[in-house]
C-alpha cells in the first residue's frame, strides 16, 4: 500500500515536472493547449474572472479609501483632501488628481527609479475615466466660485501584481470616493479665511458608476477576460472597456494589437455589463456593513 502511494506521488510529481518545463520552454504553446480545452492554466473558464475581495475604509488617516484585490493583483486607494483656489479658466471646480504608482515590491518585473510606464499609462487612464465618466461633478468640489474648492489627491498603489491593473484600480477608486467624507467649510466674511468645521463630515456625491472590465485576445479567435500577467504579455492584443450603470460605454482602451470583429466586441460589451453588476454589489454590501 505504501509502495503504491509512493508510485502514485512520484507519477504526479513527474507530470508536474513536465507541466513546468513545458510552460517555461514555450509559455505561448503551454498556454493555447489550454485555451483550445476552453479552459485556463489557473482552472479558470475564459470568460470567468478571479476571486474579487474588498475592503473599503483601512486607512484612518485618508478621507477615503479602499483595498481591491482580483486574483493576486491587490491594488490600495486612498484619497487626501486639501484647500486651493479654484482655476481661473474654471472659477467653479475643484480639482481631482489621480496617481498609479506601482513600487518594485508589487512585481519582480518593476524596477527601481523613474515611474514604470506602465504606471505612468495607468495614471493617465485613470484620469481619463474621471474626466469622461463624469465620476465626480467637479462642481461639487467648489465651495465657494473664484475663492476655495478641494483638490482630491488619489493616490492609487499596487501592492501586488498579477494582470489585470486597470479594473482593479478603477474598482479600489470608485469605492474609496463612496467612503470619502469631507469635514464642512465656510468662508468668513469678515477675514475672507477659511474655517474648517472637523466635526462635521459629509459624504461626497458620486455621479457615476464607471466598472472596468479587461480582456485579452488570443489570434483574434479566442477572447478570455480578466487576464492574468502571463497572459497579458503571451496576448496578441488585450483591451479594456469601462462602463457606468446605465451600460453607457465611458472608455474603451485598446492600446494595439490584432483587430476584434463586432460580433466579438458585442460579447464584450455584454460581459461587461454583467461584470457592472457584480462589482456595483459588492461595493454596496460592503458599505451596508460598514453602516451597521
Amino acid at each position: 500500500m505504501v509502495k503504491r502511494y509512493a508510485a502514485t506521488c512520484t507519477h504526479v510529481g513527474n507530470q508536474n515536472i513536465m507541466a513546468e518545463g513545458f510552460k517555461t520552454a514555450d509559455p505561448l504553446e503551454y498556454h493555447k493547449s489550454f485555451l483550445k480545452e476552453n479552459c485556463r492554466p489557473d482552472g479558470r473558464e475564459l470568460d470567468e474572472f478571479r476571486t474579487t475581495t474588498l475592503n473599503i475604509g483601512p486607512i484612518s488617516t485618508a478621507e477615503g479609501s479602499a483595498l481591491v484585490k482580483i486574483g493576486n493583483t491587490t491594488v490600495m486607494c486612498g484619497i487626501k483632501a486639501e484647500l486651493a483656489v479654484p482655476p481661473s479658466d474654471t472659477p467653479d471646480k475643484g480639482y481631482i488628481v489621480p496617481n498609479v504608482d506601482m513600487p518594485p515590491l508589487c512585481a519582480s518585473k518593476v524596477r527601481s527609479g523613474p515611474p514604470e510606464e506602465q504606471a505612468q499609462a495607468a495614471s493617465q487612464f485613470i484620469a481619463d475615466i474621471i474626466e469622461t465618466s463624469e465620476i465626480i461633478r467637479k462642481e461639487d468640489l467648489c465651495i465657494e466660485k473664484e475663492k476655495l474648492c478641494w483638490v482630491l489627491y488619489c493616490d492609487i498603489m499596487c501592492l501586488d501584481y498579477d494582470g489585470n491593473l486597470l479594473d482593479t484600480c478603477i474598482v479600489a477608486l470608485l469605492a474609496a470616493l463612496k467612503n470619502t467624507q469631507l469635514p464642512k467649510v465656510t468662508i468668513n466674511k469678515e477675514t475672507d479665511l477659511p474655517e474648517v468645521d472637523l466635526l462635521k463630515k459629509c459624504s461626497i456625491s458620486v455621479n457615476r458608476h464607471p466598472v472596468g472590465s479587461s480582456f485579452a485576445v488570443f489570434d483574434n479567435t479566442i477572447t478570455i477576460v480578466d487576464p492574468t500577467a502571463d497572459e497579458e504579455s503571451l496576448a496578441t492584443a488585450v483591451m479594456t472597456l469601462v462602463i457606468d450603470e446605465e451600460g453607457r460605454l465611458c472608455s474603451l482602451h485598446k492600446p494595439g494589437g490584432t483587430a476584434l470583429s463586432g460580433e466579438k466586441l458585442q460579447d464584450c460589451m455584454g460581459r461587461a455589463v454583467t461584470r457592472h453588476r457584480e462589482i456595483s454589489k459588492l461595493v454596496d454590501k460592503i458599505l451596508e456593513s460598514i453602516k451597521k
